[in-house]
């Protein structure tokens, strides 16, 4: 969340800030509950000094006469209650206000592109040549079913729509991936690897930035108060909430798979066939806690480690700086990286990778000391896909499709899968 001085003296940044991500806050309400917050804790202090004086005198006056002192207990009941009326309005004060903090997205860096819309984000760079084929490409549910490794007709008999059943190489091919990205971000690019629970307590939704304002787009279990992960970003974020970093801990790499599980309520009627978008899919997730002075640095370590993925899989994508408009309700930057999907004829994002500052911090009260004894800090949180993978999937049957309907098994896959092709 943003800091409530800072609002208070940036408004009109601001409120620019949340234009310009096309994005709303209630910024007046907040400021107009700030302002009779603040008058109540002066009223509420000038009570506290009155009745403190009140005490000290008694302390050091002479004793009073029966009628003064029932002058002075009368006064004194009356003081007590007017405290404690003020004390419960700031209280409730308090409450509204850590509630309207939460609506309001965080600011995005001075650097990100003023846009209305996907198609106003840049791209930074691309890698790999698209595929050239003698025959039509053909999309990957076709390629799926034919194959046998992909079944939709009994993912939605199971499930529902935008469900389906990986079988046979299928499900070996994901899991392949699964493992191959878990290795290559443990053991080569200095991740820890950690396996979180896939369902979180409330408190671990709002600390990351999904609650309040995703509510509609999350699964969630009402006897127990327990929400489905939408990304392992959320139980991640959490593992050093109120806590405070011993110096020198940071930066802190952690990588982590999950299922994640989410309504898609914002995408409704769009791609409903094959694997695009469904209510689960896995993910391999990367996150760091960095100090702030180094969170840009790590953002650009970040997308690299996420395209080393891409290019040791073969697998021609490009890289976007997302415009203020897409910008994610925690994030100050953000970078996609697509692959082409040439069955389908689109590029797929199969990564986010996005500094949120100390944004998730507060929320989260994560901080860290910078030496020993010095006053502790927000941390700066970042997280990205290392990959998503139901669209690494779709970019492995489109782009390694052969002519007779088979697919080649990109070769760092090739000793997970226990085979070089799939027909």
């Amino acid at each position: 969340m943003l800091d409530l001085k800072f609002i208070r003296e940036n408004t009109e940044l601001v409120r620019g800030a949340i234009a310009s991500r096309r994005d709303t806050a209630p910024l007046d309400e907040i400021l107009e509950t700030d302002t009779e917050r603040r008058q109540k804790v002066l009223r509420l202090e000038h009570f506290r000094q009155t009745r403190n004086m009140a005490a000290h005198d008694r302390e050091t006056q002479p004793p009073l006469s029966e009628k003064q002192r029932d002058i002075a207990q009368t006064r004194g009941r009356t003081l007590r209650a007017e405290i404690q009326r003020l004390e419960e309005e700031v209280r409730s004060l308090d409450k509204q206000l850590a509630d309207l903090l939460l609506q309001v997205p965080n600011i995005p860096h001075p650097s990100v592109p003023i846009g209305a819309g996907e198609s106003d984000n840049i791209v930074v760079r691309s890698w790999g040549e698209l595929p050239g084929f003698n025959f039509p490409p053909a999309p990957h549910w076709k390629l799926g079913e034919s194959l046998g490794i992909i079944d939709f007709d009994r993912g939605v008999k199971l499930s529902g729509s935008r469900f389906y059943v990986l079988k046979g190489l299928g499900a070996r091919l994901q899991r392949a991936l699964i493992a191959f990205m878990l290795d290559l971000h443990s053991l080569e690019h200095g991740y820890q690897e950690v396996y979180p629970p896939f369902m979180v307590k409330r408190e671990t939704m709002v600390g990351s930035g999904n609650l309040p304002k995703f509510a509609d787009n999350l699964y969630h279990d009402d006897e127990d108060d327990l929400w489905f992960v939408p990304t392992a970003e959320v139980p991640v974020t959490n593992l050093h909430r109120d806590e405070i970093l011993p110096p020198g801990i940071l930066p802190i790499y952690y990588v982590a798979y999950t299922a994640c599980f989410r309504r898609e309520k914002m995408s409704a009627g769009k791609d409903t066939r094959g694997l695009k978008r469904g209510h689960q899919f896995d993910k391999v997730e990367l996150y760091k806690f960095t100090e702030p002075s180094a969170s840009e640095e790590e953002l650009e370590k970040m997308v690299n480690d996420a395209e080393q993925v891409c290019q040791k899989l073969g697998l021609p994508y490009r890289v976007l700086q997302l415009c203020t408009a897409e910008l994610g309700f925690a994030s100050t930057r953000s970078y996609d990286i697509e692959m082409w999907a040439p069955g389908c004829e689109e590029w797929l994002e199969v990564s986010s990778c996005s500094n949120c500052g100390d944004f998730q911090a507060r929320r989260a009260n994560i901080r860290y000391r910078p030496s020993p004894g010095a006053k502790p800090q927000f941390a700066h949180t970042l997280n990205g896909s290392g990959l998503a993978l139901p669209r690494v999937m779709i970019a492995i049957i489109e782009n390694y499709q052969q002519a007779d309907g088979s697919i080649r098994v990109p070769e760092v896959l090739q000793g997970f899968v226990g085979q070089k092709v799939i027909q």
